[in-house]
């Protein structure tokens, strides 16, 4: 089966360039100040390049312990920024794969629209349907949202 694929965008008032660094290029020391069920973020492979190996580590009491990403691309003057989820214990059995392109495009407005295409690999026999991926495709926003609204709130961060 093919991949199933989907497409969330999100308009922010932050700036291209100040939601990029936060987001993509200061994730492991920015994240885990935001959210309390985030350990640390760390790379265990590489320079931060594509192929570079980021761990993310999930407190204790949940059940998933690590999920980890594979850089599959970065390009910081167009701010996009491809990966894959790799490992992860929490992931559904019937996934091989998931990819995510995030691309922060600047708004006329000042602010910035991000786009983020993720697909969802099944494994070899296995057919997914669309509700199955309902938590993990919400999940996938949940630190952008959490990002944003903390460059709201301290204009003066990243700028």
């Amino acid at each position: 089966m093919d991949a199933v694929t989907f497409t969330a965008e999100f308009t922010s008032t932050v700036e291209a360039g100040r939601l990029f660094k936060a987001l993509i290029l200061d994730a492991q020391n920015l994240i885990p100040k935001l959210m309390p069920a985030i350990k640390n973020i760390q790379l265990v492979e590489g320079n931060g390049g594509p192929g570079s190996i980021q761990q993310i580590t999930i407190v204790e009491g949940t059940s998933t312990k690590h999920v980890k990403h594979r850089i599959d691309a970065i390009d910081k003057e167009n701010f996009t920024y491809n990966y894959s989820v790799i490992d992860d214990e929490g992931k559904p059995e019937i996934l091989e794969l998931v990819s995510h392109e995030v691309k922060i495009e600047p708004s006329k407005e000042g602010g910035c629209k991000i786009k983020n295409v993720s697909k969802y690999h099944p494994k070899k026999g296995v057919e997914i349907k669309e509700e199955e991926l309902k938590a993990s495709r919400e999940e996938a926003l949940v630190v952008l949202k959490v990002v944003d609204a903390y460059l709201v709130a301290n204009p003066e961060a990243y700028a």
